[in-house]
C-alpha cells in the first residue's frame, strides 16, 4: 500500500469541496483493506455535516459488512452511535489515510478521534496536525489507545487544502472568479458546464459577499444569487465610481441582501468569505486583496470577443481537476 496514492485520494475528494465547508476545513479520508485495496473514500461536505471520516467508515463498513442500513445517513450522530454498536470487528484490518488529525472533541458532532479507537483501527496516516486548539490532540488520543499515527505525509499539498481555513480564522478569505473558453474570451453567453454553473452558486451560497464590477452590473443586468443549489444570495459589493444604476436589476431586488456602491474596496474587510466575479479590469483592481484565483476554461473556442487584454499576471496551480470544464485553483507566483 502506497501512502501517498491513498492521500492523493484523499486530498483529490476534499478539493472537490474546497470552501463548501466554510467555516470548517475541507477534508478528505480513505479507508484501506488488509490487502491495500481502497474500501472508500469520504470528503466533508458541509458545516454540521459529517466528517470526511465518517463517510468514509460508513462506506467501509456497508462494503464489509454487506449491511445497508445506514449506507444513505447523512446524520453524523446517528452513523457514530451505529457503527460503534454493530461493527463485530470488520474494521480490525483497515487502515485509513486522512488530510487531516481526525478531531478530539465533539461539537456539532461527535469526535472522529474516539470513533477511530473505538472501532478498532490500527494504523492512520496523516496528512496535517490540526491547527484549531479546540479539535487537536486527535492523534494523541489515538496513539494512547495503541493505534500507529503516521504524521506529514504529503503535508505539503494538505498545508494548501488547508490554507483558506487559515486565513480565514484572522483576516477575510477572498477569491476571484472567471469562467472563459480556450481561445481567452469570457463574453458573449453561457460559457462553462451546468456542473461548473451549479458549483459556483454552491460557492456563492457559502460567501458572506460578492464583489463585481458597475459594468457588468449595467450591461449584464446580473442576479448573482445561488438558486441552482437553492441557496442564499450573498450581499453584493458594487465596485464603481458612479451611483448610475438602474434599481430594477434583479440584483437590487433579492430578499434578505444588502447592496452596497463603493469606490473602495474597504467593505471587504466586514467579511470573511468573499469571491470577486469579474474581467481585466477588476482583477487588476483588486489585485492586493485577493488571495487565490478559480478559473474555469470551457474547452470550446469561439463565441466570443473579449478577453483579459494585455494583462500579465503568473499563477501557481494550487489545484486542478477534469471534468467537463478545466478547474483551477491558483496563487499568484
Amino acid at each position: 500500500m502506497n501512502p501517498s496514492y491513498t492521500m492523493t485520494l484523499a486530498l483529490n475528494a476534499a478539493w472537490d469541496y474546497q470552501l463548501l465547508t466554510f467555516p470548517n476545513p475541507a477534508v478528505g479520508a480513505v479507508c484501506i483493506g488488509k490487502s491495500g485495496e481502497i474500501l472508500s473514500c469520504g470528503a466533508h461536505k458541509r458545516s454540521g455535516g459529517p466528517h470526511a471520516e465518517v463517510y468514509a467508515l460508513r462506506d467501509a463498513y456497508t462494503i464489509l459488512s454487506g449491511d445497508t442500513a445506514v449506507a444513505d445517513c447523512d446524520d453524523s450522530h446517528t452513523i457514530h452511535h451505529y457503527l460503534r454498536s454493530s461493527h463485530n470487528g470488520v474494521f480490525e484490518n483497515v487502515s485509513m489515510a486522512v488530510t487531516l488529525e481526525p478531531c478530539s472533541h465533539s461539537g456539532k458532532t461527535p469526535s472522529c478521534a474516539l470513533l477511530i479507537r473505538d472501532l478498532g483501527i490500527k494504523k492512520l496516516y496523516i496528512s496535517c496536525k490540526d491547527p484549531n486548539p479546540a479539535a487537536a490532540g486527535g492523534g494523541m488520543i489515538l496513539e494512547e489507545a495503541g493505534i500507529a499515527c503516521t504524521f506529514g505525509v504529503m503535508e505539503e499539498e494538505g498545508q494548501k487544502l488547508l490554507e483558506p481555513f487559515l486565513l480565514w480564522q484572522k483576516n477575510p478569505f477572498v477569491f476571484f472568479k472567471w469562467a472563459q473558453r480556450l481561445d481567452g474570451t469570457f463574453d458573449n453567453g453561457t460559457i462553462s458546464s451546468s456542473t461548473s454553473r451549479k458549483q459556483v452558486h454552491a460557492l456563492r451560497d457559502k460567501c458572506d459577499l460578492i464583489v463585481i464590477g458597475g459594468n457588468t452590473v449595467r450591461c449584464d443586468r446580473p442576479t448573482l444569487d445561488a438558486r441552482l443549489v437553492e441557496g442564499k444570495a450573498p450581499d453584493v459589493l458594487i465596485y464603481s465610481h458612479n451611483d448610475d444604476f438602474d434599481r430594477t436589476i434583479p440584483l437590487f431586488n433579492v430578499p434578505d441582501r444588502d447592496v452596497f456602491i463603493a469606490s473602495t474596496l474597504e467593505k471587504i474587510g466586514e467579511y470573511r468569505l468573499v469571491m470577486i466575479e469579474g474581467g481585466a479590469s477588476m482583477m487588476q483592481a483588486c489585485g492586493d486583496v485577493v488571495n487565490w484565483y478559480l478559473s474555469y476554461i470551457a474547452p470550446r473556442i469561439g463565441g466570443g470577443s473579449q478577453t483579459m487584454g494585455t494583462l500579465q499576471e503568473d499563477f501557481e496551480v494550487v489545484h486542478a481537476k477534469i471534468n467537463e470544464d478545466i478547474i483551477l485553483w491558483m496563487k499568484k507566483k
